[in-house]
């Protein structure tokens, strides 16, 4: 549906103008702000380059000790369940369950210092998704804009006719859509497009059939009649605002809007988004489940031209019963990112992709003895050590910082959320010192402290 509102020139509370707003299918919800990213295109403020970033947002927190900084010497009730295991390069190890992981390590940097050392699911979702804290369990909404959004906002997408920031199968955090994952006053032109909000949250042993996105139909339903008369509905209005715009934008706006017209009109957006067409052996790969699939429609949408993919996998929160609760959602995660490495170094495309694999915080070292009415271990919550994974468009092989030997707290290089987002904007070669009004006007910078890691990105 195009829905196309006319009102009179000025500008709102985020600095975006009124006069035409357009939306077509995804592009109201895109990051595609018709105007905006236009512009900043045309003034030279979006590198031309094709980078862009998959995050694979593991909500609820994983265990660093169960992952990517195991600790097989440390005492039994901190050790966990599974062992350690080698990786293809010589001294760095990862869990044993993640045997897929250990063959392509060469391409993954394990961050093993993160810390913001907060217990609490929304504060460390925030922290982690925004590199500030902001939002708490008792103070919900969100206080600053994400990463992706800020992506949406300051880079666009790297193709025309294609949304820039997307959630697959919609972007969350702590339950709350889009959560901390969505664009707080940059405004909502910059949150994140959700393909699936109605079938969304899907842990990894879901065995129903995963719905085709909706928006296929409804490129597909779109006459070309339908479609002609409603663009020439907009260009009438816009001719009756042309005795009145006195501000000499005109030609820019109409430049603006053919280009949103051509999102319409075009097939990208329709092709990225149809998993189908892809072989069904490289499905296998990446996992038959709601993750695998998901992440091959990432590769999809990445390579179609979208800046910033998220990939709900959720469902890690495991009080109780770690070796069970982790045991099922890590293979699923183990192939996907294995997949996805193989899939983007045979098309050429592994220096132009970053991959992230976090959640908002770790877990407990020691072991408890369970939640009331699940007595089997498990371990609870803890901001004091975090393992990130980067991999994709990094100098591969290496290990950053290091915790104790109980995996308890950073003992070298450590490292908070907002040095990991520092190092995102640097690969998308955008400067964390922008700064965007906020809600009572007041210039607030992108991030307020953070470094990239030096030596990760290649």
């Amino acid at each position: 549906m195009l829905t196309i509102q006319h009102g009179p020139g000025g500008v709102n509370c985020q600095g975006h103008s009124r006069r035409t707003a357009l939306k077509a299918g995804f592009l109201g919800l895109s990051g595609l702000g018709l105007g905006d990213l236009l512009r900043l295109q045309a003034q030279g403020a979006v590198p031309k380059t094709n980078r862009s970033v998959i995050l694979l947002w593991l909500d609820g927190g994983p265990s660093q000790l169960e992952t990517y900084d195991p600790k097989p010497e440390a005492p039994s009730d901190y050790r966990g369940p599974w062992d350690a295991i080698a990786t293809n390069v010589p001294g760095m190890f990862v869990s044993e369950i993640l045997p897929m992981h250990a063959q392509h390590a060469d391409k993954m940097v394990f961050v093993r210092s993160v810390h913001h050392d907060n217990g609490d699911h929304f504060a460390g979702a925030h922290w982690m998704l925004t590199g500030k804290f902001g939002s708490t369990s008792v103070n919900l909404p969100q206080k600053f804009p994400s990463v992706g959004s800020y992506v949406a906002k300051v880079r666009g997408a790297n193709q025309p006719g294609i949304p820039a920031y997307v959630g697959l199968p919609a972007a969350q955090s702590v339950y709350l859509y889009p959560g901390y994952q969505g664009a707080a006053y940059l405004g909502g032109a910059y949150n994140p497009f959700d393909v699936n909000r109605e079938q969304a949250y899907l842990p990894a042993n879901y065995t129903a059939a995963i719905t085709p996105p909706k928006c296929l139909d409804n490129f597909a339903n779109s006459a070309p009649e339908q479609t002609t008369s409603r663009v020439s509905l907009l260009t009438q209005l816009d001719q009756l605002d042309r005795k009145v715009d006195q501000t000499g934008r005109l030609d820019a706006i109409d430049r603006y809007q053919q280009e949103a017209v051509s999102m319409i009109l075009g097939g990208r957006a329709r092709t990225a988004f149809d998993t189908s067409r892809e072989d069904p052996r490289l499905a296998d790969r990446y996992g038959r489940g709601p993750w695998g699939h998901y992440t091959l429609m990432a590769r999809r949408l990445v390579e179609a031209g979208v800046s910033f993919v998220t990939v709900d996998m959720p469902h890690w929160d495991d009080h109780s019963n770690i070796k069970e609760g982790h045991g099922y959602k890590l293979p699923p995660v183990d192939m996907a990112v294995a997949a996805l490495l193989e899939d983007l170094s045979l098309r050429g495309m592994i220096n132009d992709v970053l991959v992230i694999v976090m959640g908002e915080f770790g877990r407990t070292p020691k072991i408890n003895t369970g939640q009331p009415g699940i007595p089997i271990p498990g371990r609870d919550h803890w901001g004091n050590a975090i393992s990130v994974l980067l991999a994709g468009g990094v100098r591969g092989g290496q290990v950053i910082g290091a915790t104790n030997a109980r995996a308890e707290h950073p003992i070298d290089m450590p490292l908070k959320p907002a040095d990991i987002l520092a190092t995102v904007y640097r690969f998308l070669e955008i400067d964390p010192s922008l700064a965007f009004p906020d809600h009572s006007g007041r210039p607030i910078p992108i991030l307020d402290e953070g470094r990239p890691i030096e030596g990760v990105l290649a």
